[in-house]
């Protein structure tokens, strides 16, 4: 599928206009990740992991530093509080910070043993927490020098219950490396990718916060375009948005693919931002991209303007 015919399909859903450019807002980073939206400070923040820096970038000020050293942070996300909850691999920890910047650990191990290195993360309306843990900052791409060995022998996807319990939700077997993740509309469905595979998997969710019923939702694979299934995200008429091969895949709920979006670097995250919500933002490799779609992002608790 080309680049046009992607637009057009998108456009045909009712989701953004064909011909709207993908704006370039900044870039010289290492390898950027895990925005999200600070809608009283109207900035994004957003992380360089190889850069071991988080930087915020809004309209009036452009692109700053937030935090260095940020521990190699990756995914983040905010809890209803508006506190930030955050992956980071040095140490391989799930980590919620305060507005002042006071921090708390939420989960460093499972069942005695250092996790691998949480890698993306949501907060759900009950306040829990999941998370993926796959081993790219043990031995991966982002490894730190000098990174200590794996204790684990699985990749995990975990869920922290708001009395801070840590426990697996899937199959130690069931992902190669689980990557991004987000719940559809109601919280009652769960998107996790498992990047080697080039797929999308989706796992109903009961009142308790379990997974069942694990099946593929989508498969993303094209060998003619650099990239893979990363990040994802459920916009507002349950389609899911999903970084891979080439740019942006867009999936109806049923599972077809409405179109594509092609991206000037490799794309390994996205969110939507602004002031009604409905501004794509793209961490692409080196660079930071803004695109203003017609639909906005699935309401999360943090999303109250």
């Amino acid at each position: 599928m080309s680049g046009a015919e992607g637009r057009d399909g998108l456009e045909a859903a009712g989701l953004l206009d064909a011909g709207e450019p993908i704006e370039k807002l900044a870039g010289g980073f290492v390898f950027t990740e895990g925005p999200v939206w600070d809608a009283r400070e109207e900035c994004l923040l957003f992380s360089d992991i190889g850069g071991n820096a988080r930087w915020r970038w809004d309209a009036r000020a452009g692109v700053a530093e937030s935090r260095r050293p940020s521990n190699k942070g990756n995914g983040m996300t905010r809890d209803a509080e508006g506190n930030l909850v955050i992956c980071q691999y040095d140490p391989s920890a799930v980590v919620r910070e305060g507005a002042g910047g006071e921090r708390e650990l939420l989960a460093t191990h499972f069942e005695g043993k250092e996790l691998n290195s949480p890698n993306d993360v949501i907060v759900a309306r009950d306040g829990s927490v999941y998370f993926t843990d796959p081993s790219y900052g043990r031995g991966g791409g982002h490894a730190s020098a000098g990174a200590p060995p794996r204790e684990l022998d699985y990749q995990g996807v975990y869920r922290i219950s708001g009395a801070g319990e840590v426990s697996m939700v899937v199959e130690r077997d069931e992902f190669e490396m689980p990557n991004g993740l987000c719940f559809g509309l109601e919280e009652s469905l769960l998107y996790i990718d498992d990047t080697p595979r080039g797929e999308v998997k989706v796992f109903d969710v009961d009142a308790s916060g379990a997974l069942s019923n694990g099946r593929v939702f989508a498969e993303l694979r094209d060998p003619s375009r650099p990239g893979v299934p990363d990040g994802l995200k459920c916009d507002e008429r349950g389609n899911l948005w999903v970084t891979g091969p080439g740019g942006i895949w867009v999936f109806a709920p049923g599972g077809e693919q409405l179109g594509f979006i092609e991206m000037p670097e490799v794309t390994a995250n996205l969110n939507w931002g602004g002031p009604d919500w409905s501004e794509l933002y793209l961490t692409a490799s080196t660079s930071i991209y803004r695109l203003r779609t017609w639909v906005s992002g699935r309401r999360s608790s943090y999303m109250t303007a």
